[in-house]
């Protein structure tokens, strides 16, 4: 018995003692895929206080269908951890043009219609183009940053990457979608800004995007609700109804104290005081049940998501991975501080979901892709 248990193979897997430190089945980051886990389950439970009182008459609906899109989503970032993040690279043009595609017919289809639109209805699902672009763009921008192999961007690399960026950014805001146009920009500036970009292309990247927002309120172009927000960031003129719902959100992060009101005890979040507050003020139902102690601790998740991430890409073998941690890094940095500061008042409402916590599959399965991107990486890193 004895002999038979010394003469045993090692089992295949973690477990195996004789697999090499390099065997990507080694290196996850376990710190980040627990902390990504506890904000979905935290985000769940978020949704479910913030839509259980809904006129649906299932005060399941939204939350059950947030648990089904994050087990969809583990499945497609378990699929991008499995393969070396080179294999994207090798695919970007393609994946990039795509995502053009895509994009181009959202568009054609709205001026058919007469209707703007943001997304493709699908019967169950309605699927968002815009956030596959964040994606595709990241890839593609990474991969042909990288092919640089300098520590600083040309000015003709960095044209080339501007159009790169501004192709699908332009189309998303023709949708209009400013938000998730932000979330492109944002992408766009993490990575030149890493791969060694001057201030001024910087500065220039930040330029054209106040410029193309701004000359499409003047031309007419955005929809009325989309200037509403505007007003009534800027405390113009704004009619109540587009008062109403960022009052009540700053509101009820307020009333909530230091320790909040309790679960499922917020008057404000649970009398639908805050319109769509499970997909656009998530933070606002937080803030009012939990309090500053539980706000902070949300944020803090979030904090150890980021170190995590900077901290990959400091570990990473080559550009290519550094420059994908860090779009990665830009993007939830930004949507945070942009879902946060709108439901404080010191940001313009964009409708940017809270990164894990807001119901939405599109925005979901993107940050599970993009952390299964940062997964690979780090997986990868002793290659």
């Amino acid at each position: 018995m004895t002999m038979t248990f010394l003469s045993r193979r090692p089992d295949s897997g973690l477990g195996n003692i004789r697999s090499s430190p390099g065997d990507p089945s080694r290196n996850v980051d376990w710190v980040l895929l627990i902390t990504q886990g506890a904000l979905t389950i935290i985000g769940c439970f978020v949704v479910y206080s913030a839509s259980w009182t809904t006129i649906t008459g299932d005060p399941y609906a939204f939350v059950t269908r947030q648990v089904v899109f994050a087990i969809a989503a583990s499945v497609v970032m378990l699929g991008i951890m499995s393969v070396d993040y080179e294999w994207f690279k090798e695919r970007a043009a393609f994946l990039y043009g795509v995502t053009i595609v895509i994009l181009v017919l959202l568009i054609l289809m709205g001026l058919a219609q007469g209707l703007s639109r943001i997304s493709f209805d699908l019967g169950p699902i309605n699927f968002q183009p815009a956030e596959l672009a964040k994606f595709t763009t990241l890839i593609a921008l990474a991969s042909f940053l990288a092919e640089g192999r300098s520590d600083e961007v040309t000015y003709p690399r960095f044209l080339v990457g501007l159009i790169l960026v501004g192709a699908p950014a332009v189309l998303i805001i023709a949708q209009p979608d400013l938000g998730s146009a932000s979330v492109i920009i944002s992408i766009a500036m993490g990575v030149l800004f890493v791969a060694g970009a001057k201030p001024k292309y910087i500065a220039t990247i930040t330029f054209l995007s106040i410029s193309t927002v701004a000359a499409t309120f003047v031309s007419g172009f955005v929809n009325e609700y989309q200037k509403e927000r505007l007003r009534v960031f800027v405390g113009q003129n704004a009619n109540e109804d587009s008062i109403y719902q960022v009052r009540n959100a700053i509101r009820a992060v307020g009333t909530g104290g230091v320790w909040g009101k309790g679960w499922l005890e917020g008057n404000l979040t649970n009398d639908r005081y805050v319109p769509v507050m499970w997909a656009d003020f998530p933070f606002a139902a937080v803030g009012e049940q939990f309090g500053l102690v539980g706000s902070a601790l949300l944020l803090s998740l979030f904090v150890v998501a980021l170190m995590r991430i900077w901290r990959i890409a400091s570990l990473s073998r080559d550009l290519l991975g550094t420059y994908l941690c860090a779009g990665v890094f830009t993007m939830l940095l930004w949507q945070v501080f942009q879902n946060v500061g709108m439901t404080l008042g010191i940001m313009p409402v964009t409708g940017l979901p809270m990164p894990f916590i807001s119901y939405g599959g599109s925005s979901l399965l993107t940050y599970f892709a993009m952390f299964g991107l940062v997964q690979s990486v780090h997986m990868r890193r002793m290659r």
